[in-house]
């Protein structure tokens, strides 16, 4: 209150953003299986997914050819899309995250509409997750995949300090027909 407000001249100065802002919708390709529960669940319906199956050859004999799905086109309409975040929380494999670019202004609103490729670089300028707090309580699924490693790990030190004291006292009973050493 007691001192002047200076606007910040934006082309020149880039504003500081918050960590997590909202700015425009990144794809990595390598995760998506085109399941289109972001096309389906979006509410202004600007998400364009195009894709076919392809076969795959057994990897065994006598087993099945598997098919996949395989993306063609992945396309979001910047001029429809209202920023919810529906097709972000929706999305099962992580394909899907939110980016902080905000300049992507078009002179024409056709040019609005952007393909995988533009959603593919963006995806580089996706922050990292917050760390972990250090004093939160380990997630019940670690903590049990832990218990499980930690008994497996204890079983199989077992079995080699077994398997080793059976070979010792092989080693230690002479063959039949031999006297022991004294």
């Amino acid at each position: 209150m007691t001192r002047r407000s200076v606007t910040d001249q934006y082309p020149e100065a880039q504003p500081e953003l918050p960590p997590r802002s909202r700015g425009v919708i990144a794809l990595l390709e390598e995760n998506c299986t085109v399941c289109m529960l972001c096309a389906r669940e979006c509410p202004d319906w600007c998400i364009y997914i195009d894709s076919h199956k392809e076969t795959l050859p057994a990897a065994e004999p006598n087993a099945r050819a598997r098919t996949r799905n395989v993306l063609d086109r992945f396309a979001i309409d910047f001029s429809l899309c209202m920023y919810c975040g529906i097709c972000i929380e929706v999305c099962p494999f992580d394909a899907l995250f939110w980016s902080p670019e905000f300049e992507y202004a078009e002179t024409d609103i056709h040019e609005l509409t952007h393909e995988r490729e533009k959603l593919r670089e963006w995806m580089w300028t996706v922050p990292a997750p917050p760390a972990l707090d250090p004093s939160a309580e380990e997630p019940k699924e670690i903590a049990a995949a832990r218990k499980a490693a930690d008994k497996l790990a204890a079983a199989e030190t077992a079995a080699a300090a077994q398997a080793a004291a059976a070979e010792a006292s092989a080693d230690a009973t002479p063959p039949p027909g031999e006297e022991p050493a004294p």
